[in-house]
């Protein structure tokens, strides 16, 4: 339909009940571009309303080169939605109108560059998908509102950020060379034996606890690497640079407290992620087998195998198949970590402050008083060297309370006013000079990883009359069906896009889950799917509020729904 039929319709529905905006369903051809109506919300306080905006490629004029390979098509559709953002803000008038009438928005990005649906990239069209607020007073509906939006802030908007000819050259340039040049590195990791690289000249620290903009204010000291870490790397587009090689093997980052140990181990824990120019943290990179382990007092437990940890509880408790509804700190900590080995991790990021003490380290003295028979806990320091040895996973620790952990450490890299230093010699030193003396409690090797089998009557979307009810709450909460899936201490999320599709990648999951695939096996089936097919795959209808996620979060909400039952793989 042409867009002068759309114009008609607005009119005839003028001053009528809301539901009525249910009549301009459909597609539009507005010369330049062809706008998709997908959804209208029923009511001016539901949920904004679904549409799309489709360009030929001929009038958005974008060079292939620039979305010739996966990095840079990522990038380019980043720089696409953040410019949709930008105008909406510059040319929309914003609410007008009862409810959400008027508004105008598109999935915001943060810091991080990630793979969203909020505009695809074709060599034929390119496409951005928005939401809008039909405007209405009261419920009765305002066309002449809707009118300015649809002919002339929508047009407005889309010729401001979507035409090449009209974006700033350079700040696209950048933006995709800089993802480039991180995923570039990323994928060098392993050549070179390592886990994780920090760029010289990065900016670590972060405006606040709730602002995760780089610290201009005050003084702001640039990362440099140790003499003895440091390593040269060309890349594709920004040359050579220099910057601190984590290796693989354990590895310690100590030093004084406020001294930057945990601000460095979040940058790493960031460091699966691209992040756009101007950040501070665009050539931080880790390797993409990363998950971050923490306690997690509380959390649900199915029937995972922590006796490589913990073995011989009271009264006989078996822990080959621990289950709980109510985690201790050393009980959950052992299961996040055997969860993350199950689903694949090749690299632990572990805070002292964020663990349980009981489990992280047993001193030669309460060895003395408690002995090893009266002790069901194995701490890490007896399981980590074993882990890189039988499994080949590393392990990158924030320790500033135990030199113990000197003994099983590769490198020692201490932080001091947040700029690295190299003392693995001196703590090896420490190390044969004021000998350890406890004792070793961690066995021949570090034990069997035992995997499970979902099934699938206990993954439940169904909610009362609803037949499905899936829904984000924030970026640490999923409600699914009748129960909540908290993720509040799965921490390498960023964005509340990327919770929403990992509830509904739960959902699309089911059809794989036969009673004999692994959970890892079925989670590594939809990332294969999502792979070849794209994020849409998970709804029935094109969404633009969906971001990119890893199996390893996918796997972890799983693992916190509190209706999942499992059984062994023997």
């Amino acid at each position: 339909m042409e867009k002068e039929r759309l114009k008609r319709l607005l009119k005839e529905i003028d001053g009528k009940g809301y539901k009525s905006y249910k009549k301009i369903e459909g597609v539009y051809n507005f010369g330049e571009y062809i706008l998709f109506i997908d959804h209208v919300q029923p009511d001016p306080f539901a949920p904004p309303s679904k549409l799309r905006i489709r360009i030929p490629q001929e009038i958005a004029g974008f060079p292939y080169s620039l979305f010739s390979n996966e990095s840079r098509e990522i990038a380019l559709r980043d720089f696409l939605t953040r410019k949709f953002y930008s105008a909406i803000k510059k040319i929309s008038k914003g609410k007008r109108g009862s409810g959400k009438s008027g508004i105008i928005s598109i999935d915001k990005p943060g810091q991080e560059i990630l793979e969203r649906t909020s505009v695809i990239v074709k060599r034929e069209f390119v496409e951005v998908r928005f939401s809008v607020g039909l405007p209405a007073f009261g419920r009765k509906i305002s066309s002449k509102n809707a009118q300015e939006i649809f002919f002339k802030e929508i047009p407005e908007i889309v010729k401001e950020s979507l035409f090449f000819k009209n974006l700033n050259k350079a700040e696209l340039t950048k933006h995709i060379e800089v993802t480039e040049d991180a995923d570039f590195l990323r994928e060098k990791l392993p050549q070179l034996n390592l886990v994780a690289f920090v760029a010289d000249g990065s900016i670590l620290p972060r405006k606040s606890g709730i602002e995760d903009k780089p610290l201009k204010e005050g003084k702001v000291i640039p990362f440099k690497s140790p003499e003895e870490l440091k390593i040269e790397i060309e890349l594709p587009n920004n040359g050579k640079i220099s910057g601190m090689g984590i290796r693989e093997g354990v590895t310690l980052i100590v030093g004084g407290g406020f001294h930057g140990k945990s601000t460095l181990l979040e940058a790493l824990q960031f460091g699966i992620y691209n992040h756009i120019p101007g950040d501070g943290r665009e050539f931080v990179v880790t390797s993409p087998w990363c998950v971050k382990i923490r306690a997690e007092d509380g959390r649900r437990v199915e029937k995972v195998d922590i006796s490589p940890f913990i073995k011989d509880l009271p009264f006989g408790k078996k822990t080959e198949e621990f289950s709980t509804e109510d985690a201790s700190g050393s009980t959950s900590q052992a299961s996040n970590i055997i969860e993350a080995l199950e689903a694949g991790a090749k690299l632990l990021l572990i805070d002292e402050d964020t663990s349980a003490t009981n489990f992280m380290i047993r001193d030669r003295r309460m060895q003395r008083l408690v002995s090893k028979e009266k002790e069901p806990i194995t701490p890490f320091i007896d399981k980590v060297r074993q882990l890189y040895r039988d499994y080949g996973v590393s392990t990158i620790l924030v320790m500033g309370g135990s030199g113990d952990y000197f003994d099983v450490a590769d490198c020692v890299i201490c932080m001091v006013d947040y700029l690295p230093y190299d003392v693995t010699k001196k703590a090896k030193e420490i190390c044969l000079i004021d000998k350890a003396q406890r004792e070793k409690e961690g066995g021949e090797s570090f034990g069997k990883i035992t995997e499970r089998i979902p099934l699938p009557e206990s993954i439940d979307a169904r909610k009362g009359k609803k037949e499905v009810k899936i829904s984000p709450k924030g970026l640490y909460s999923i409600v699914f069906g009748k129960t909540t899936i908290d993720l509040s201490c799965v921490e390498q999320l960023v964005d509340v896009s990327q919770t929403k599709a990992i509830g509904d990648a739960i959902f699309y999951l089911k059809k794989y889950i036969d009673g004999k695939r692994t959970l890892r096996e079925v989670v590594e089936m939809v990332m294969d799917d999502i792979e070849r097919y794209g994020l849409d795959i998970l709804s029935k209808f094109p969404v633009g509020d969906y971001a990119s996620f890893r199996k390893f979060e996918l796997i972890a909400a799983i693992n916190r729904l509190r209706t999942l039952k499992v059984i062994q793989k023997r």
